[in-house]
């Protein structure tokens, strides 16, 4: 199968010259984690010229060399990744996962000759997980054992910091235990960071932030599975409530894995 066939065609785009709060109210708007960055040319033709995910804006917001600066002061140009890996509309779905697993992108432009016709995401290779194939796979032989996670006393400062060294999307909160109390994404990041810079002063910013802590921000109640799900019951969930990931538990509520898109993504460039 080729890449056309399972894209979306729906391109949503932004102007590298808008700010960052236009491209988080389309993120969130069409609930989307990443979005293709245009710019009009002399022919007022819009060429592709980049990348900005949430873990990108997640990333500048919190950085020392912009803590002054309104995030309604800081154009998507600022933030976008620029070296862009896309893919022809005839390759099939199997080079395509291997080239976003190989470069760890979650999203490919795909071109015609010279135009982006559509774009490819982990979550489209994620409904092709709900068919017959994918029943007989559990989540237990799929599933990362390596877990990265935090514990909710920790800094909101040290969670950014982690999300961005692992280049993940989500954080797991554990308890002394090893069981699951929570998870924190760089959306959570980004919604805390944005109400932070809007209610603190700014002379309070640089020692107030060492105050805002994990456990307020995380999401409780986190939905889990179990290893011995398959991997078709998990990727239907996934389509339903758009979680890019779940963590796996054992019956004591402890956690034993992750299992997220790219997971998934790599299972299919496996078996297709």
């Amino acid at each position: 199968m080729q890449i056309k066939n399972i894209m979306s065609e729906d391109l949503i785009t932004i102007d590298k010259d808008q700010n960052l709060l236009d491209g988080l109210k389309l993120l969130r708007k069409n609930k989307i984690s990443r979005l293709p960055v245009v710019n009009t040319n002399q022919n007022n033709e819009k060429e592709l010229v980049g990348i900005v995910s949430e873990r990108d804006i997640a990333n500048k917001l919190g950085s020392s060399k912009v803590d002054k600066l309104s995030p309604s002061k800081l154009h998507i140009s600022s933030v976008m990744v620029k070296d862009i890996i896309s893919v022809d509309k005839t390759m099939s779905l199997v080079d395509v996962a291997n080239i976003m697993l190989e470069n760890g992108i979650g999203s490919a432009p795909v071109q015609d000759e010279d135009m982006m016709i559509g774009i490819v995401s982990k979550a489209d290779f994620v409904s092709l997980c709900v068919g017959r194939p994918y029943e007989r796979v559990t989540v237990g032989e799929v599933m990362s054992k390596n877990i990265i996670s935090v514990s909710a006393e920790d800094r909101l400062i040290h969670a950014r910091r982690v999300i961005i060294d692992n280049k993940i999307g989500r954080l797991l909160v554990t308890g002394d235990n090893g069981e699951l109390v929570g998870i924190i994404t760089s959306k959570d990041i980004i919604r805390a960071l944005m109400d932070f810079k809007k209610y603190t002063p700014e002379k309070y910013q640089k020692t107030q932030i060492k105050n805002l802590y994990v456990e307020d921000i995380m999401s409780g109640n986190v939905s889990a599975v179990s290893s011995d799900d398959t991997i078709a019951d998990v990727a239907g969930k996934m389509m339903e409530t758009g979680f890019n990931g779940y963590p796996v538990v054992n019956d004591n509520n402890e956690v034993i894995g992750i299992i997220t898109q790219t997971d998934l993504l790599a299972l299919v460039a496996e078996i297709e």
